[in-house]
């Protein structure tokens, strides 16, 4: 999720823990808990700070460790060992608990996202991306603004309010996600273009009732489409190129990063004046007729790195981002 949500489920747990009698009880650990729980649910996005050390450093280990098994309780220890120094007398164990809950209720939220997080760490490194929640949902972020208010201003008890918050939330994930099953299960009958061996991935948009699809074919083509209205239309093709150009690139450490965080890249190569410039590209992240989550590399005609750049990016402004002109 969005670092806005994040903030609101970390208020929002911190009103869910009154109905802990500990917690109610205890007006200091109720403080200690309200801060454990918004830093709890913030916690495991600290690893935005690899930015300062490159785009391909952050690409490939952003919601990698920071978001894995041991991190969960790492984290937790941390927060609560810290919140105890200043808080004596609180129950430590209770207040461990809705810490830990902060934080793994964050890795669980953003395993539902197209991003996705390596939250199977040490026993696995793939991507866990459910795409059945957009990464900013409307319904998350404004019911827990409305209970934050009812809370707030005393309209009613959080006891009542955010119990009833979670509960509603609980039934609204479980609905995304059999409808995401379900219409996944079945985009092959909406596809007169289906052939054997084709792999459909639903993919989560800002409407509930709109799907981005991404078609793999047996031969390596990606057809890009929209479900809407229950209708399947299809908008792009992407056939990826084979030419050396594109081998000698997967050695780079930029062209490295993206293709290990995801496995919807394809690429394409342009021959300049100066050599080589090969473009990969994840094609799940469309966006007005661009794919904007590139890794790309220039190279002079001996295949020697000229210059290279990874992450998000528009065409127009990628010619700022690499220092080789075309022309």
């Amino acid at each position: 999720m969005d670092t806005g949500t994040h903030l609101v489920i970390g208020l929002g747990l911190a009103g869910l823990s009154q109905i802990d009698p500990s917690v109610s009880a205890d007006t200091a650990a109720t403080t200690a808990v309200f801060i454990g729980t918004v830093i709890g649910s913030q916690i495991p996005d600290v690893d935005g700070l690899l930015r300062f050390k490159g785009n391909a450093t952050y690409i490939r280990n952003h919601r990698g460790r920071s978001h894995s098994l041991p991190a969960l309780l790492l984290w937790t220890l941390l927060i609560t060992g810290a919140l105890a120094l200043f808080f004596h007398g609180i129950p430590l164990l209770h207040l461990g608990m809705w810490v830990g809950i902060a934080v793994c209720f964050h890795v669980f939220t953003d395993c539902f996202n197209t991003y996705g997080t390596q939250a199977f760490r040490p026993f696995s490194e793939k991507w866990v991306s459910w795409n059945i929640i957009h990464i900013f949902d409307p319904f998350i972020f404004s019911s827990h603004i409305a209970a934050i208010f009812m809370w707030s201003f005393h309209v009613a008890s959080p006891k009542l309010v955010f119990p009833t918050l979670y509960g509603v939330i609980a039934l609204y994930y479980i609905w995304r996600s059999l409808d995401h099953y379900i219409v996944e299960k079945g985009l092959y009958r909406k596809d007169p273009t289906h052939m054997p061996g084709d792999k459909y991935t639903l993919i989560v948009t800002f409407n509930l009732y709109v799907w981005n699809v991404v078609k793999r074919r047996a031969d390596g083509t990606f057809q890009l489409g929209e479900l809407k209205n229950s209708k399947l239309r299809w908008i792009d093709t992407v056939k990826c190129e084979d030419h050396p150009a594109i081998e000698v690139s997967k050695s780079h450490e930029d062209i490295q990063a993206l293709l290990y965080f995801s496995s919807f890249t394809c690429a394409e190569v342009k021959e300049h004046r100066f050599g080589y410039e090969v473009r990969w590209a994840d094609v799940r992240y469309r966006h007005r007729k661009q794919y904007p989550f590139v890794g790309v590399i220039r190279m002079d005609h001996n295949f020697q790195t000229l210059d290279s750049y990874v992450g998000w990016v528009s065409d127009t402004r990628l010619e700022k981002k690499l220092k080789v002109d075309l022309y």
